[in-house]
């Protein structure tokens, strides 16, 4: 099922100061979103990067980041609760109670947001409604409309076991832990990344912050029952697939619905689930067409 909702802001033309009221390098929305900034250069867009996973932080995405190379303030986004952003200063004692409708507040707490998701992070933004009308592009990264990619993943996990991940993820399941998220998330790194990006996949994996909760409470409430709540007909989209991704099924971006004049469709071969790190130079060029529709 698809929401028939379009979006109705599209993005003016006027220049305006990319963070107008200052805010410090590190900040959190009243109900604990943390906002990290990771770049800043001329130019008037708020780039607001949120994370895969989940349980992973949005220290993942600082490649991604450096890749992207945009105009205007690039933030690193953690929900209360995901990554290490466990103990935000403010925000409801059940860090998960409003997730993933708390994005609403990071998007309306700056000017001229564009939303960049990868993986899980996209289905979260597809998820709030609210949303609609209230970005000026959105990015999408290794992300998918629909939970339909679960099935087409657990087929790929039983066709290519990795015994690593089988140890790792027996630890995980009689000792659900932080440390033991992380293992588990290191040894799925051929799954992750192409064989020529492995080295490099393994040790940003294992240099991430993880939240094993965050992962328990999507696992429980969120992953198998997902749908998109709305999708943008008017605002630039930026739909960025791995043409090796072996995580998310990117095929399902080919429904018609999908494949609106607003659309851009780039599909990064020899890429993986973060194709950033595989390919950072057609990633660069993929957001450099986004930033020519924002511009037109």
């Amino acid at each position: 099922m698809k929401s028939s909702s379009p979006d109705t802001a599209t993005p003016t033309s006027t220049p305006t100061d990319p963070d107008p009221a200052p805010r410090p390098d590190t900040w959190w929305t009243p109900l604990g979103v943390r906002m990290v900034r990771a770049r800043r250069s001329p130019g008037r867009w708020n780039w607001l990067f949120l994370p895969g996973g989940p349980g992973i932080g949005s220290d993942s995405l600082i490649e991604l980041v450096e890749a992207a190379d945009l105009p205007g303030t690039s933030w690193l986004v953690d929900l209360p609760g995901d990554g290490s952003n466990v103990n935000p200063p403010s925000g409801p004692t059940d860090p998960y109670r409003l997730w993933p409708d708390v994005l609403l507040e990071a998007v309306e707490a700056v000017p001229d947001p564009i939303a960049v998701g990868h993986s899980t992070g996209g289905e979260y933004l597809l998820s709030v409604p609210g949303l609609h009308g209230k970005l000026r592009a959105l990015v999408l990264i290794s992300s998918a409309p629909d939970c339909g990619w679960l099935p087409t993943f657990e087929a790929m996990c039983a066709a290519n076991p990795l015994a690593s991940v089988t140890s790792a993820a027996s630890r995980y399941d009689h000792d659900p832990t932080d440390a033991n998220l992380q293992a588990l998330a290191v040894a799925s790194a051929p799954w992750n990344f192409t064989a020529e990006a492995l080295d490099q996949g393994r040790d940003l994996l294992a240099r991430m912050p993880y939240s094993h909760a965050a992962t328990e409470w999507s696992t429980a409430n969120f992953d198998h029952t997902y749908v998109a709540k709305w999708w943008p007909t008017e605002i630039p989209v930026l739909i960025v697939s791995g043409a090796a991704d072996d995580i998310v099924d990117q095929e399902l971006w080919q429904d018609p619905y999908y494949q609106g004049p607003n659309t851009i469709h780039a599909t990064i071969d020899r890429a993986g689930h973060f194709p950033w790190i595989d390919r950072p130079q057609d990633v660069t060029a993929a957001f450099g067409e986004l930033l020519h529709r924002l511009t037109l």
